[in-house]
């Protein structure tokens, strides 16, 4: 038990009760105590709710609602004015087209509970077309009142549907260039720094007579001027425009791809029109003289608050690594769903899940991975595994978002299209051999290590284990409790049958399928991630594992270094994050492309595009890894703060969250390893302080006083560290090792 007064308020006392909780984050299941703590600023400090939302959008009246019983949310303060809340009211007004006084159609009145999130609107019917505003207040647990919050605006659909996710238009944003070079008479050349979805535009001087101009597109330069044979699915476009006498503004698009604007490919609306992905501008015949100005790109996307998170360390590289990622995935947000890249501009589950956690990652952003996940389970792709990731999907959204509306609404699908029981064998592995099936394992095939395809397939198999495991919660989630029971008792009966049938003792790894000799790194990193290995193997997989360093493609990337990081080889994760080989994420960006590529060089995959966000893993794998953030319970009502920072000296982090950004800073010197955690209202953390080799301490010093912490693994661990700022510091002194039980409060 911890009992603390916050150093951040210098008023507010923290209490703790002991809960159990026992839940699956990302791909690896574990047991956790926690100490769920209570904090409250003194009277009169309770900060007004924040950050508020409806539908999971923080700005609802850019959008349509759709849901006729809408969720609010809201954060118990900012930064480190934080509360625990107690209680909460909500108040929803009409706003009349008329301009008339706004008339209330819900009060909550005064709910007792630390419900701060999902709180289902509960009023009178809403209209739809019609707009309304909503606004709450919370008490803290002495029973004070928070002011009012500002009230939060959205407006209703034409037509109201529970099952349809509410979602932002698309943005249109003009961004100017970061250079432009005359290079003759009337002969351009403009680069935007980045590449990005869109189309340009060019002011030009009025003139009598009209003319043509001349102009390029591109993403890849060569001998300084954009590359007319890029290769691959690398984009370039030429075209010519008529400038009509007279004209002192032109659009400039590039040509229509029928490729990737016909057949299972996601239009764009017609107001938007024709985009390609491009960095690099080249304009011939054009007026002479044409300042910077001139010259603007129209960039489209999905709205992104790039402030949301960060992430800067000691490491050069990682940082580069980070800013590509992130960058890439608002990006590739272009097409208001997540698509595979821009060759197809089709939505692939596989694409899409690396997609979502990376969003979750870099933007306080839920609703367009839920229309994602939604858009596949109902126009779902071949690929076995494919199928498989649609739970993986659903669980993600819920453990993110705390609300189970979507899984309640899904349910059916999941269990029977996206499990694959109808595959089973009657030893419960599936045999995916059928017309029905297609494994991937990995893509491109060059990409599988050697893999062997048999009929049983490991690969298939240990993604069987996982989605049994998430559909046993999920069920749980949505009140199917005898289904709950059923897939995790087959869950376990998988694992033992799995560790028996696919295992090589003479090799002490997994082979490929049953009665296969061959033993991929595949067959083995994916048992690992989803926690089928048992503890007397683990060794020889993890050394077996890293032997192996890369050999995959960018895809099974997200589920290697997942469980290198779940079995304490931060250092091994750090290097494969941060390698100049090939097979890395800073080839990508020597290669020339600022959003992350299709796979890791074109000799892996001759036909790559520039633009894939399935490639940009580490968006999440160094915010939910690395700093080491993640919900202990769906909604993040709890979290663990698990650093895993590897060799590096320090590094600054912000985190978003649907309770509120989650700041984390790490610093390690010769004689202290110092932790700086700044937790937001209402949540209650579990803190895991990196060890360095030798150190065992019996307590830490937490905000100024000697604390006790208990060893596990490579961290040292506090359970119910309250909302608010807190600064944790491990000496590395040999006194702290000879502490006693008396210095601890």
């Amino acid at each position: 038990m911890i009992e603390r007064r916050h150093s951040s308020h210098g008023h507010a006392t923290l209490g703790s009760s002991m809960t159990s909780l026992f839940l699956a984050s990302g791909c690896t299941a574990w047991l956790i105590v926690a100490t769920a703590v209570a904090a409250s600023p003194a009277a009169g400090s309770v900060p007004a709710p924040a950050g508020l939302s409806c539908e999971l959008l923080q700005r609802p009246h850019e959008a349509e609602i759709f849901d006729p019983r809408p969720e609010f949310s809201w954060e118990c303060g900012v930064g480190e004015r934080v509360c625990r809340q107690a209680a909460y009211q909500i108040v929803v007004r009409r706003v009349p087209a008329d301009g008339s006084a706004p008339t209330v159609v819900w009060d909550s009145q005064r709910v007792a509970g630390d419900q701060s999130i999902n709180v289902e609107y509960a009023g009178e019917p809403l209209v739809a077309a019609a707009a309304y505003s909503w606004q709450a207040r919370i008490w803290n647990e002495a029973g004070t009142a928070s002011d009012w919050s500002p009230p939060q605006e959205f407006r209703m659909a034409r037509r109201l549907s529970e099952r349809r996710t509410a979602l932002y238009p698309l943005e249109q944003i003009s961004q100017a260039p970061t250079a432009v070079e005359s290079r003759g008479p009337g002969s351009y050349f403009v680069d935007f720094g980045r590449a990005a979805f869109g189309y340009a535009r060019l002011r030009l001087p009025a003139s009598d007579a009209a003319r043509t101009i001349e102009v390029r597109f591109g993403e890849k330069l060569k001998s300084g001027r954009i590359d007319r044979n890029p290769g691959g699915s690398i984009r370039y476009y030429a075209t010519t425009a008529l400038v009509p006498a007279g004209t002192t503004e032109l659009t400039l698009r590039p040509p229509r791809d029928r490729r990737n604007t016909t057949g299972a490919a996601i239009r764009l609306p017609a107001s938007i029109g024709v985009v390609a992905p491009f960095r690099y501008l080249e304009v011939d015949e054009a007026p002479a003289g044409l300042a910077a100005d001139a010259f603007a790109r129209i960039a489209v996307q999905y709205p992104f608050d790039d402030a949301a998170a960060r992430f800067t360390s000691s490491d050069a590289d990682l940082n580069a690594v980070w800013d590509l990622c992130k960058y890439s995935i608002q990006a590739t947000t272009f097409c208001g769903v997540y698509v595979d890249g821009d060759r197809e501009r089709i939505p692939y589950e596989a694409d899409a899940y690396i997609n979502q956690l990376c969003h979750y990652g870099v933007d306080r952003e839920f609703a367009l991975a839920r229309h994602s996940h939604e858009y596949l389970l109902a126009n779902p792709t071949w690929p076995t595994e494919w199928k498989q990731h649609s739970i993986l999907m659903a669980w993600a959204d819920y453990l993110h978002t705390g609300d189970v509306e979507s899984l309640r609404n899904h349910y059916d699908v999941l269990r029977r299209e996206k499990l694959l029981e109808a595959a089973e064998t009657s030893s419960g592995l599936l045999d995916t051999s059928g017309d029905d099936y297609r494994d991937i394992v990995d893509w491109p095939e060059t990409e599988r290590d050697g893999y062997d395809m048999a009929p049983i397939n490991t690969v298939v198999n240990a993604f069987h284990y996982a989605t049994l495991d998430r559909m046993a919660r999920i069920a749980a989630a949505t009140g199917h409790d005898a289904d709950a029971e059923r897939f995790a008792r087959k869950a376990r009966a998988l694992h033992a049958r799995f560790n028996a049938a696919l295992w090589s003792d003479s090799a002490q790894r997994y082979v490929d399928g049953l009665g296969s000799r061959h033993a991929s790194l595949h067959a083995s990193l994916f048992p690992l991630a989803f926690g089928l290995v048992p503890p007397e193997r683990r060794a020889s997989v993890v050394e077996y594992v890293k032997s192996r360093q890369m050999a995959c493609s960018v895809y099974p990337a997200q589920f290697l270094l997942e469980a290198l990081y779940e079995n304490d080889e931060a250092d091994h994760a750090l290097e494969l994050m941060t390698t100049h080989a090939r097979r890395g994420w800073i080839n990508m960006i020597r290669s020339g492309s600022t959003i992350t590529l299709e796979a890791w060089d074109r000799i892996y995959k001759p036909n790559l595009d520039w633009n894939h966000a399935w490639g940009a893993a580490p968006a999440n794998l160094i915010p939910f890894y690395l700093v080491g953030v993640r919900p202990l319970e769906p909604g993040f009502g709890s979290i663990l703060v698990q650093p895993r920072p590897g060799k590096l000296e320090w590094f600054e982090s912000r985190i978003p969250s649907i309770r509120g950004p989650i700041d984390v800073a790490y610093k390690r010197s010769a004689t202290a390893v110092q932790l700086e955690v700044v937790v937001p209202g209402n949540v209650a953390a579990t803190v895991a302080v990196p060890l360095t080799e030798g150190a065992a301490p019996s307590v830490v010093d937490l905000d100024g006083e000697a604390t006790p912490v208990r060893l596990e693994g490579r961290h040292a661990w506090l359970d119910g560290v309250g909302p608010g700022r807190h600064v944790i510091v491990l000496p590395l002194k040999a006194a702290v090792t000879q502490a006693t039980p008396t210095d601890a409060r």
